[in-house]
């Protein structure tokens, strides 16, 4: 008799009590609650950083032709493939023989980027 007692227990005893799966589910959701707006923030910090990534490749590009053709740079430097999540508008780049930039082109990602990077005068990028 103790013996089909002790059977039924252990039998009965077998998973996870509610409590237990309660407590696993809060600390999933706390870990949620930390990790999802962290991850939000690197993915905007990420597609910022690679809309200025674009606008220095691009004026590094233009300059490079306007060095090894010595003539006036107006279109898209030749070998700069445009990253398709990088939006670019403004004025479009304009370099003549001497070096002198006129821009007004700008570069925004598309998607979840919330900074414009503006090619200036000088060659460098401005944040905006």
């Amino acid at each position: 008799m103790i013996r089909k007692l002790k059977q039924r227990k252990a039998m009965n005893e077998k998973g996870f009590t509610l409590i237990e799966l309660m407590i696993v589910v809060a600390i999933i959701g706390i870990l949620a609650a930390i990790a999802i707006p962290n991850f939000i923030a690197y993915r905007t910090k990420g597609a910022n950083v690679a809309a200025e990534t674009e606008a220095r490749n691009y004026i590094t590009a233009a300059l490079a032709e306007v060095a090894d053709t010595g003539i006036a740079f107006t279109s898209p430097p030749a070998g700069f493939s445009a990253n398709g999540d990088i939006t670019m508008a403004g004025t479009a780049l304009a370099i003549d023989k001497a070096g002198v930039i006129t821009s007004g082109q700008t570069f925004t990602h598309t998607n979840t980027g919330t900074k414009t990077y503006t090619i200036n005068s000088d060659g460098g990028i401005v944040e905006s």
